[in-house]
């Protein structure tokens, strides 16, 4: 079965099956002609022998005799005569002995054979005559008869009859002769077929592992060109085929890395779609602003079916109208524009693409210039207006007694440390943003560094009735870094923390390791911080609503300082906040 599969096998069963059906049809034929034909002149020459006698028989009518003796020297031996002078006289030829024989009344009882004598005609006629030996059975003859006149005017018969075994021994000789010839002819023919179809499949077969060779990849794979036939020209177009196909593949390869850069190092988000809205390419822009979007619905993980509602509508009504659609949206205090545009394959929308920028930091600067000549006149104007106040008093002489007047310059005196640190902080925050800070880095131990942080909490912990804990995975970790500066930030954040954290709630800092550097986070359950206000935290002069802060309020600009230290270490700072649920702040310092 799998021979006749292959093309060797269909080629030589093809072939010989033809040359079969062509040396059956030539065997049969050949066959009927020689038989016909033998018959024919074995007929021929008995009626020709038969006829040498009866003129014999003739000539010597006065030696009767002599004529016998040379008619039997004219016999073959298969044949056997008969030869009838008169009604009386009958003569058989002497190899008629033991053999079957035509008798005188065989030829008188048959109708056609009688003729011979009765109307002095030539009979050819194939009969049955009986065996004179018994057991030998009946056996078939041709029997010829032909007419002579002896000169006395008598007319007498030569019946010439041979078995028709001998023609048929001579039919079967030529017949094992014609089957021989066709046997070594079918093995000649297979024996060639297999020549040809191995000199035909051979190409093929490298072919088809050069085909093989170029489906895993391996576009250089040539096939031999070994004859210059129809062949070697399949072999030739297969070779430019296959280096056709490797320089499409190579700029293929290049545009989809060309592609992928262009993608990677756009500045926008780009979002492919399928027709069904299935993400098909995003960059990382994209990617980050997925993050948030799962992030706001609670999903931490990358569920690719959980995009964002606003978007598939988008994306919906571009494939609806055919038109490029326009919308914004805001997630965890970010804003982005989105452009959703369809896709078209041979004139039919095959998906969408969108693209997605952000537009935080234009918001950001817009509300920064509306709210830094008002941020900065109210934190000044309040110690300001209570500096002016107090030494209207004490100057109008409003202060009874000198208690009244120590404290009101005990009050103007806080004022003034306040107005200090405002200014003070002002200069080392736009120090560093002038890229002016020093930083001096120093071999830490890590555990050491945070228990005494924790320690410096721990009163207003228990003051205010918070659980404060800080978690590190390894006591014996030593770290680089500014330990003043990482401790300033620290204790903002964990200030920070407990001024937005009522009684009862928890302040965590925990500390993170890997590969890249370490992970701090000051994580609260205190109130949150509204969305809106996100994109704000470290800018300079924010601060919470008062009405969710407990005690005193500070100049907003702790944060904003905090980014800066980060920033100065090469590391990021960021914050993740839920309205009510607790915020996290961490900062990353990358390893030295």
């Amino acid at each position: 079965m799998i021979l006749l599969r292959s093309v060797v096998g269909k080629l030589w069963f093809t072939i010989l099956l033809l040359v079969s059906f062509v040396l059956f049809i030539l065997t049969v034929m050949l066959l009927e002609f020689f038989q016909n034909n033998n018959i024919i002149e074995t007929k021929n020459a008995l009626t020709k022998t038969a006829e040498k006698i009866a003129n014999v028989l003739e000539v010597h009518h006065d030696q009767f005799s002599l004529g016998l003796e040379i008619s039997w020297e004219m016999l073959d031996k298969d044949a056997n005569v008969v030869i009838i002078k008169d009604k009386n006289k009958v003569y058989y030829s002497p190899n008629s002995k033991n053999k079957r024989i035509l008798t005188i009344a065989d030829i008188r009882n048959d109708k056609a054979l009688s003729k011979v004598l009765s109307f002095n005609s030539q009979v050819n006629k194939v009969t049955t005559l009986s065996a004179d030996i018994p057991g030998n059975g009946d056996t078939s003859y041709s029997i010829i008869g032909v007419p002579f006149t002896l000169s006395t005017g008598s007319k007498g018969a030569v019946f010439i009859y041979q078995s028709l075994e001998a023609m048929q021994q001579t039919t079967q000789s030529t017949t094992r002769f014609i089957l021989l010839a066709a046997g070594v002819a079918i093995i000649l023919t297979t024996i060639f077929a297999f020549f040809l179809s191995t000199r035909i499949t051979a190409p093929l077969r490298k072919m088809r592992e050069a085909a093989f060779e170029v489906a895993r990849g391996k576009f250089d794979t040539k096939v031999p060109i070994l004859s210059h036939d129809e062949i070697g020209e399949l072999a030739t177009a297969f070779n430019q085929m296959g280096r056709q196909l490797k320089f499409n593949m190579n700029a293929l390869s290049q545009e989809k890395e060309q592609l992928a850069s262009i993608l990677s190092s756009m500045a926008d988000g780009v979002i492919t779609f399928n027709r069904d809205g299935t993400i098909l390419i995003s960059n990382p822009p994209a990617d980050r602003f997925l993050q948030y979007w799962y992030y706001e619905k609670g999903d931490y993980g990358l569920n690719t079916e959980a995009i964002p509602s606003k978007v598939m509508e988008l994306f919906q009504l571009a494939v609806d109208t055919e038109k490029e659609q326009i919308g914004e949206i805001s997630l965890q205090g970010r804003h982005w524009v989105i452009l959703v545009s369809p896709l078209y394959s041979n004139q039919f929308i095959r998906g969408a693409v969108a693209v997605v920028r952000d537009m935080t930091e234009e918001r950001k600067l817009d509300k920064l210039r509306q709210d830094f000549i008002a941020n900065v006149s109210h934190e000044l104007r309040t110690p300001i207006s209570m500096l002016q106040g107090y030494s209207e008093a004490i100057v109008d002489d409003i202060a009874e007694t000198q208690e009244d007047k120590r404290e009101m310059a005990k009050i103007i005196y806080d004022e003034s440390l306040r107005m200090g640190r405002l200014v003070n902080e002002l200069l080392d925050l736009a120090r560093m943003e002038a890229t002016q800070i020093q930083l001096s880095h120093e071999e830490v131990n890590l555990t050491v560094f945070i228990n005494r942080i924790i320690r410096k909490f721990q009163g207003p912990a228990k003051d205010n009735e918070i659980y404060l804990e800080a978690k590190i995975p390894d006591k014996d970790v030593s770290l680089l870094f500014d330990p003043d500066r990482i401790e300033q930030v620290l204790t903002n954040l964990i200030d920070n923390a407990f001024r937005h954290t009522p009684k009862g709630g928890s302040v965590r800092l925990n500390i993170a390791f890997d590969d890249k550097g370490t992970t701090m986070e000051v994580t609260d359950t205190g109130s949150g911080i509204p969305e809106e206000d996100l994109p704000f935290v470290f800018e300079r002069f924010y601060k919470a609503d008062k009405a969710r802060t407990r005690g005193r309020a500070g100049t907003g600009l702790g944060l904003a300082i905090a980014k800066n230290i980060i920033e100065a270490h090469h590391g990021h700072i960021s914050v993740q906040s839920k309205l009510n649920h607790g915020t996290t702040f961490s900062f990353f310092l990358p390893r030295k």
